[in-house]
């Protein structure tokens, strides 16, 4: 079975994308720490860790953090959308010297482009949304207290490690189902233009770029929680963030 989120597949892609996400602070941006992270988060598994009791707090502000992240995501434009999920186009269609092609080189194009990828991304992104959830609810948790005092976005990185390479390897098959079977033939045309690419590899590199951007709404969904965690109306949650 392939591992679409391996290091040696998406490393070339997420070396570009931290400034635009600082407002995220300490969470885990780069997709090619993914299976680094899902190693350590493995090998957490055989150390003493938090009671349930302890790690229960974690584990609602974890599934919270991604249920709202996710229940906006999959909406038509929910990427497009969003103030730090919006999925800038990929470097596979940003090398613009390897095509002789104009089409690629038209901001107006590439602004389509970029929209319909988004689009795509919100269609296939319920795929990962049950990956999250089961792995916020098995994961260890070793220092539950830790989590809830640390940063704003410390139980998404925490989430994001254990996930590891799992978003990217759930969404794969529906983003390149999705691509083939648009009726829009602006994704066409942008891989027509470039030399050897083919639906696989467009999709593939669309699918890293969606992982980033779901952890970042995941992030930004968590430091809400933390800002006020009233809005969930959890008296466990509300109390163990009030009390760290």
């Amino acid at each position: 079975m392939v591992n679409w989120g391996s290091p040696e597949s998406v490393g070339q892609q997420n070396d570009y994308r931290m400034a635009r996400r600082t407002m995220l602070g300490g969470l885990v941006v780069v997709g090619g720490l993914a299976l680094t992270g899902m190693l350590s988060g493995c090998a957490t598994m055989g150390l003493p860790g938090s009671s349930p009791a302890d790690a229960e707090p974690v584990r609602r502000l974890m599934r919270y953090s991604s249920e709202r992240a996710f229940t906006w995501l999959v909406q038509p434009d929910g990427f497009w959308t969003s103030p730090v999920a919006r999925i800038p186009l990929p470097v596979l269609f940003t090398r613009t010297g390897s095509t002789k092609s104009a089409v690629l080189k038209s901001p107006k194009f590439r602004e389509q482009l970029q929209h319909q990828l988004n689009t795509i991304a919100s269609q296939s992104a319920g795929a990962a949304a049950s990956v999250v959830s089961q792995t916020a609810k098995d994961m260890a948790i070793p220092n539950a207290a830790g989590v809830l005092r640390g940063g704003r976005t410390e139980a998404t990185t925490l989430l994001r490690k254990a996930v590891g390479p799992g978003v990217v390897n759930a969404m794969m098959p529906g983003i390149e189902r999705a691509m083939q079977q648009t009726t829009d033939p602006t994704l066409g045309q942008a891989i027509a233009a470039l030399k050897g690419v083919t639906i696989t590899d467009a999709a593939h590199a669309l699918a890293i770029e969606a992982d980033n951007s779901i952890w970042y709404e995941i992030g930004s969904a968590e430091a809400a929680i933390r800002q006020d965690p009233a809005q969930t109306n959890d008296a466990v949650l509300i109390g163990a963030l009030k009390g760290g």
